[in-house]
């Protein structure tokens, strides 16, 4: 569906409050990912390498390379909604806000827990703003528009795209660990569970509009 499309469809009033749980929790889960020091999501590993250089938050860095990614949407079609725009406004924003309050895990089994919970709630809630069926975020848009073209599974395309991100930001000095390969291998097969369940069934009338926009 188009933006306008996505607009028209009907279940709004579960639809719109959906996606914004699922991108302030996905911003939550961001950087829960981050304060285990187990190792970051592959973008996240990518983000941190970027703010390292310039010398900008954690959140302002994640904001700047949402923007450059749907660059990557031109060659792929794939077509911006609501979901994408408010996902770059609140994401980086709500990884800020947790980092003010968000404690430090003390210990390992804290901090174990912390990779855990993250990892779980960022697949969770990414499921979650993507079944709300307001477009992709930018990072989700390129897996979307892959798999669409390749026709490959989400499970194998997600993670081939955090392999490869993760790498990036490793050469760039991001902090990679344990939790930055965990995430990478099971971000794929758990997106894939949470999205059927997450999407939220739409009218006939939003079908009608993929076909005539």
């Amino acid at each position: 569906m188009n933006a306008f499309a996505q607009l028209r469809a009907g279940r709004k009033a579960r639809r719109i409050p959906q996606l914004l749980a699922g991108l302030v929790g996905y911003g939550i889960a961001v950087m829960t990912l981050v304060e285990s020091g187990l190792g970051a999501a592959s973008w996240n590993v990518l983000t941190d390498g970027v703010s390292r250089t310039l010398g900008l938050s954690f959140g302002w860095t994640t904001n700047l390379i949402s923007l450059l990614v749907l660059l990557a949407w031109i060659p792929l079609r794939e077509l911006p909604g609501l979901g994408t725009l408010l996902n770059v406004a609140i994401v980086g924003f709500a990884a800020d806000a947790t980092a003010t309050v968000l404690p430090r895990p003390h210990g390992t089994p804290a901090a174990i827990g912390y990779l855990v919970l993250g990892l779980v709630a960022l697949a969770f809630f990414d499921a979650l703003y993507l079944g709300a069926q307001f477009g992709s975020g930018p990072r989700d848009g390129i897996m979307t528009g892959l798999v669409r073209l390749t026709g490959l599974p989400i499970a194998a395309v997600r993670t081939g795209i955090e392999i490869t991100v993760a790498t990036a930001g490793w050469l760039l000095g991001g902090t990679f660990g344990v939790g930055t390969v965990l995430v990478a291998l099971c971000m794929g097969p758990l997106v894939g569970y949470f999205l059927p369940r997450m999407a939220v069934r739409l009218p006939a009338v939003a079908a009608d509009a993929r076909h005539n926009p």
